[in-house]
């Protein structure tokens, strides 16, 4: 439905644009298809109106793509911008959709309430990994990031042993974040970790495996084991 209704306004318009999120992977791909032009995923830089930088290989490698299709269909990795100050006001126009098309229908959308900042736009986010060893132990996260007003991540491994769910996910196919400060807690850093944060201002890794690969990403690293450092550093904060 989604995808129809972008398209009943594509004649209007040389770039489709959204954020590369889980909303806006799942409806431009079709948007594109239907428009028969290549999309361009999760840029982060424009260089001008047919050329853009994309991440590729996790991140490893970033290539320059020019489009010489007459109508961009663009998702944006939002955290490689930085916030808007000062422009010119746009223009904002509602629309509405010409209705369902017979093949999906929304039924309810559930928010998560968490008087924390939300993962991909807080300035400190601190974030388990396996090293946490059951769903109870990301509590001791909790003092931390009240203290430092921060959202708390999850490795994949976290989420795919069930410690936590996987809104909190950060990596390549998690949420994409570039905060100020991020600290990683037995986390040993696998690429694809790497991917989703690694952008990150400040890295902060505790990791009792001193050949963890998230030491060669982190700006300090602490070789210890996060049960012992984890009050003593909310004790200190």
């Amino acid at each position: 439905n989604l995808a129809d209704l972008v398209l009943s306004l594509a004649d209007n318009y040389s770039h489709i644009v959204a954020s590369a999120t889980t909303t806006g992977k799942n409806f431009m791909p079709r948007v594109a298809a239907l428009l028969d032009v290549a999309q361009i995923s999760e840029i982060i830089d424009v260089i001008d109106a047919d050329t853009f930088k994309r991440p590729i290989y996790a991140g490893n490698a970033i290539a320059t793509v020019k489009s010489l299709d007459s109508k961009k269909v663009i998702t944006v990795r939002a955290s490689s911008f930085d916030i808007a100050s000062e422009q010119a006001p746009v223009a904002v126009t509602s629309v509405t959709g010409k209705g369902s098309v017979g093949l999906s229908e929304f039924v309810s959308e559930e928010q998560t309430e968490s008087e924390r900042p939300e993962l991909t736009a807080a300035p400190v986010v601190i974030s388990g990994g396996r090293g946490m060893q059951n769903g109870e132990n990301f509590a001791l996260l909790n003092g931390i990031a009240d203290k430092l007003g921060a959202a708390i991540g999850a490795s994949r491994a976290a989420v795919d042993a069930g410690f936590v769910p996987n809104d909190m996910q950060v990596g390549q196919t998690g949420k994409i974040v570039a905060p100020d400060l991020y600290i990683a807690v037995g986390i040993s850093g696998a690429i694809q970790h790497l991917a989703g944060m690694k952008d990150s201002k400040v890295i902060v890794a505790i990791n009792k495996d001193p050949d963890a690969p998230i030491f060669q990403v982190a700006d300090y690293g602490l070789v210890a084991d996060l049960f012992d450092v984890l009050p003593e550093l909310e004790s200190a904060l």
